[in-house]
């Protein structure tokens, strides 16, 4: 029946909501809109460095101190003979 397929009623829905709301409450809108994205985008690619941080902290054996001397290596299980 009505579908919203065609660019006329894109248009027409346009100039509607253009004029209950106005150009100026739309920028807003729009600005808040960026701004809640570039904060989204920010927050993934932070959580994204904390997982290579911990994955890379995992991967490296922690070094121990003795003496002022820092001792490497790692710890194999002991098998039953």
């Amino acid at each position: 029946m009505f579908g919203l397929s065609s660019p006329l009623h894109w248009i027409i829905v346009l100039i509607i909501v253009l004029l209950i709301f106005g150009t100026k409450k739309l920028r807003n809108i729009g600005e808040d809109l960026g701004g809640a994205v570039r904060g989204f985008k920010e927050g993934m690619k932070s959580a994204e460095e904390k997982e290579r941080e911990a994955k890379a902290a995992e991967a490296s054996p922690p070094a121990q101190v003795a003496d002022g001397q820092i001792i490497e290596g790692e710890v194999k299980e002991k098998t039953k003979s």
